[in-house]
């Protein structure tokens, strides 16, 4: 059995024989052959069978378009969704980074503070004994043992303790006679 094509080549390469002549309307054909009416519609019939398959090679790629298109997309999907996880992680791992670095110098600012408050407190507990030390001595020259002023240490002298969990408050009172 031969394929349509092979059947619309040989007709093709027959001869026809048919005339053709220019008349008013314009050029018409006139049969000679009593098969010339088979032969054009198996032509036509040949000619519909390659437009069909024609038609459904078209759609064919068209399918395979759109399929290779389907795959494309979803290829690009997975690679914008692996892309988009690793920008996740990299934002994670910069933002500990810099959470570390701001608790660093947090520490360091805390540590640098307690020493200055710490420093602060010594050098005005440093004051306060030496106030304390000068007010003695200022007693103790009052207190002369030739001197007709005569103070019992307890009248001159009335320290006041008061301690707290975090500070210690000092108090001096000096009474006059």
């Amino acid at each position: 059995m031969k394929s349509p094509h092979q059947r619309v080549m040989e007709i093709c390469r027959e001869p026809y024989t048919a005339f053709i002549k220019r008349s008013e309307g314009g050029w018409e054909m006139e049969k000679s052959d009593p098969d010339y009416d088979a032969l054009e519609k198996e032509r036509q019939k040949l000619l519909l069978a390659k437009q069909r398959q024609r038609a459904r090679a078209n759609a064919a790629g068209k399918i395979q378009a759109w399929w290779r298109g389907t795959l494309v997309r979803r290829t690009l999907l997975v690679a914008a969704l692996r892309a988009w996880m690793i920008q996740i992680w990299w934002r994670t791992l910069t933002w500990r980074c810099v959470r570390k670095h701001h608790q660093a110098l947090l520490k360091t600012y805390i540590i640098q503070e307690q020493a200055a408050v710490k420093l602060q407190s010594w050098v005005r507990m440093w004051q306060c004994h030496q106030r304390y030390c000068q007010m003695s001595n200022a007693v103790c020259i009052l207190q002369a043992p030739n001197c007709c002023f005569d103070f019992q240490t307890n009248d001159v002298l009335q320290p006041q303790y008061k301690g707290t969990s975090n500070q210690l408050e000092f108090h001096i009172e000096i009474l006059s006679v």
